[in-house]
């Protein structure tokens, strides 16, 4: 029995769908899919679909691209999230807002549980040098011409920002990690965005990063008795220790990030299990 891991599927593009319909089975596995599945409750519940019949339990974290909504929708912000919640359930795929489930496969070296702990955290424009303040990071990226469609699409209902929302998040996920863990449980931190800074490095569009993430996590995985942190959002494949700790961004990403370069089935990235 194994855990794997992939992110940003973007099944909006037909090459994504056909390398998610390729995934050989693994019936007896878990699957993590951290955000970006697509763009639709549709997209969602195909990916539910093809998943379920692959792997024995899918866990799901929302990214930036499940919670977009054009102007007049009423599925916004977290409106829009708590239906994703809702449809997730429908095939009991596991969510941010469901309790933290225990690995069955082998116990961490303390005797405890290796836990899977799927984190909504959303970002506050805090991911930018020490000498942009955070109202200034948007103008600080668009000095370069970047900007994230986010900024037109990703509507923060019933909060007054994006900011706000990304901090109410936290505090929900600082309550939940420090209350629901029993001695020597260890945990598999599930993100979209990544949790560190200096994870969110983008050789070609570097101040992409006011989009991607929090100065808020920064320590969480040494706070946090922590196993693994996955996350995407960034569609740079790679693994990173630090502290001990693994970081693993396991994005699929767009077809241009993929096609020539690696087999759909290459991006799996395995957390747990031999």
């Amino acid at each position: 029995m194994k855990l794997w891991a992939i992110a940003d599927l973007h099944l909006r593009y037909p090459a994504n769908r056909a390398a998610v319909s390729g995934l050989v089975a693994r019936p007896e596995d878990w699957l993590i899919v951290a955000g970006d599945v697509g763009e639709s409750l549709e997209q969602m519940r195909w990916a539910w679909q093809e998943l379920g019949s692959r792997f024995a339990r899918l866990f799901w974290v929302p990214g930036n691209h499940e919670l977009w909504s054009a102007s007049g929708d009423p599925l916004s912000g977290d409106f829009r999230y708590r239906a994703l919640v809702d449809l997730c359930r429908e095939y009991g795929v596991v969510t941010p807002e469901d309790p933290f489930v225990a690995w069955p496969g082998q116990p961490t070296p303390e005797g405890g549980r290796f836990r899977i702990a799927p984190l909504f955290l959303l970002y506050d424009y805090t991911f930018r040098p020490d000498d942009v303040p955070p109202e200034r990071a948007v103008a600080w990226a668009m000095e370069h011409e970047v900007l994230c469609s986010d900024e037109m699409l990703l509507r923060p209902d019933p909060f007054p920002d994006r900011a706000a929302w990304c901090a109410a998040r936290c505090d929900e996920a600082e309550r939940r990690l420090s209350a629901e863990l029993a001695p020597g449980d260890r945990l598999i931190l599930v993100n979209h965005w990544p949790l560190l800074q200096e994870h969110a490095r983008l050789p070609l569009v570097p101040r992409f990063m006011v989009w991607c993430g929090t100065r808020r996590t920064a320590l969480w995985h040494r706070r946090f008795p922590t196993e693994v942190v996955v996350y995407g959002h960034l569609h740079i494949p790679q693994s990173q220790e630090l502290d001990g700790v693994r970081f693993e961004e396991v994005s699929l990403g767009y077809p241009k990030n993929w096609e020539g370069r690696r087999r759909p089935e290459e991006a799996l990235r395995l957390i747990l299990g031999e």
